[in-house]
């Protein structure tokens, strides 16, 4: 196995890799010939590697397992060879249905890391948790720049999460009332922050009800912000992921009091959004910055206000429910949505090295049986053809 850790090259930079120099050196102490292709952008710089002893490489064609994190751009894929990154292809999305067919047309084989699962279907391999970290920081980031109530760096700016933290000590935060959706790995990211902030937890009910004299922030699963459209029970929090389409949103309770959402749910398409543009043009609608750590873009969006992904050098714009459009950021009448679709490169080191662990752990023994269910299951492509998981991407394939 001939392994090469691939340059980042689709636009916007991305600084994160999926083995830092440690990573590499532990995976040739086991034997395995690993290489890096040099790059100006990565978060561990060229010289972090060669002084770990590992081998820079411009050419990876002699490589049989090219590693990466985002989409490889279509000019820079190598025929004939197997590629790991998050191909954001598996839901159809329709900005990458030319990459797929490139990808099938040279024979690639493409495993993504957004699909693959353990035995009982739980992700091993993932950066939402530093995603959901980054999206409550940037959050109360938003607030701060559209209040001037505190002052606050932007994540980007700061070395890694420890510095984050000293931050948080020394900033007093005003008493903000955050509503954070969610239970999975974003969300728990974004809970850590905000405890390390020093925001109170409270419970939905209580977050609704009662009054408060410091910065609160509440968490809710799916029972706190759906309902049934036949007016049945909510007690089966697993049939709203089986039957989405059998629910309308619950989140109008949360509305009136809350300053701050941040988004951390994985959205089915047939879910229901949380609220309409309507309801945000109305009085009760308090909220004045939204975090979409999911992004997921409208119309098809848990968010209609996510018209599309910001990025980390430009992080927020505003919109106006009235005219449903997009305005500048920071306007008394309208919403200010941070909606960076890549938000861990903010904080990349911290990232790259929970993410090399997981790889290691759960990849690579995977990678050495020869065969294995999990990779299959994550194969989208493989020998000119869709992965045997994946055929109902066929009509998006041919461009239907």
């Amino acid at each position: 196995m001939k392994i090469g850790i691939i340059r980042e090259e689709k636009n916007p930079p991305d600084s994160r890799v999926t083995l830092s120099p440690a990573h590499c050196k532990q995976l040739i102490e086991m034997g395995l010939d690993v290489v890096v292709q040099p790059s100006k952008v990565r978060c561990f710089s060229d010289d972090d590697y060669l002084n770990a002893g590992i081998t820079m490489q411009e050419d990876l064609s002699d490589r049989t397992l090219l590693i990466g994190v985002k989409e490889v751009p279509i000019e820079a894929l190598i025929p004939n060879k197997t590629y790991f990154f998050f191909s954001h292809t598996f839901k159809a999305q329709p900005y990458n249905q030319k990459l797929l067919k490139a990808i099938v047309d040279k024979n690639i084989t493409l495993i993504d890391y957004e699909v693959l699962t353990n035995d009982a279907g739980a992700r091993v391999i993932a950066f939402g948790k530093f995603a959901g970290m980054v999206g409550a920081h940037n959050a109360l980031w938003t607030y701060s720049q559209r209040t001037g109530a505190f002052e606050f760096p932007r994540m980007t700016n700061l070395f890694d999460y420890k510095a984050a933290k000293e931050v948080y000590k020394k900033t007093a935060f005003p008493n903000i009332k955050v509503v954070l959706t969610g239970t999975g790995r974003v969300a728990k990211g974004a809970a850590q922050v905000l405890n390390d902030m020093g925001f109170a937890k409270v419970r939905p009910i209580d977050y609704v009800r009662k009054t408060h004299d410091e910065p609160v922030y509440t968490q809710l699963n799916s029972f706190y912000y759906a309902k049934r459209k036949d007016g049945e029970v909510f007690d089966e929090v697993q049939d709203f992921y089986k039957n989405p389409k059998d629910y309308d949103s619950d989140f109008e309770h949360f509305l009136p009091m809350s300053d701050i959402m941040i988004n951390g749910i994985y959205w089915d398409n047939d879910a229901p959004a949380f609220f309409t543009i309507e309801q945000m043009a109305s009085s009760d609608f308090n909220i004045k910055v939204i975090a979409d750590v999911t992004c997921d873009i409208a119309p098809t969006s848990s968010i209609p206000s996510t018209l599309r992904p910001s990025t980390i050098a430009d992080p927020v714009f505003g919109f106006d429910p009235v005219s449903k459009s997009e305005v500048a950021s920071f306007q008394e009448n309208a919403i200010d949505m941070m909606t960076i679709d890549n938000l861990p490169n903010e904080l990349p080191r911290d990232a790259s090295e929970a993410f090399g662990d997981m790889f290691i752990e759960h990849v690579i023994p995977e990678l050495l049986k020869g065969e294995s269910d999990m990779l299959t299951k994550a194969t989208i492509a493989t020998k000119k053809n869709l992965g045997p998981h994946f055929e109902y991407l066929r009509d998006y394939l041919e461009g239907k």
